[in-house]
């Protein structure tokens, strides 16, 4: 299931056996895949529910075509709750990405299983 580009997507991170399993919600708290479908230019904004005691924080977004002209830009909020993706939907096509995390335990980098956007312009 695809969530729309105006709603913010939580991103729950819990610890299984001592590693992060990631999952993600919608608003209302419905389990979702995280993938996202956008029609028109929009931001799509994701949310750090850190359920590990690690202090985790986003620090970034890694993609595996980064020139595909699917996402236009990135931002991380100063406190690493939150990423925001600009989107001018302006190319048609997907394009699959994986949070970078930071933890407070060490200096290792966490990523993410890998969501996707989808662009359909009109």
């Amino acid at each position: 299931m695809s969530t729309r580009a105006s709603e913010i997507i939580q991103v729950v991170v819990n610890l299984e056996n001592g590693e992060p399993v990631f999952s993600y919600q919608t608003p209302g708290g419905e389990p979702c895949t995280g993938d996202v479908t956008v029609t028109e230019a929009s931001t799509i904004t994701y949310q750090l529910q850190d359920n590990t005691g690690k202090g985790l924080r986003f620090s970034g977004v890694g993609f595996i075509t980064p020139f595909d002209g699917i996402i236009d830009a990135v931002t991380v909020s100063s406190d690493g709750q939150y990423v925001q993706m600009l989107d001018m939907d302006q190319t048609a096509g997907t394009t699959k990405f994986q949070f970078v995390l930071t933890n407070s335990t060490n200096t290792l980098l966490v990523l993410s299983p890998d969501p996707e956007v989808k662009n359909n312009p009109k």
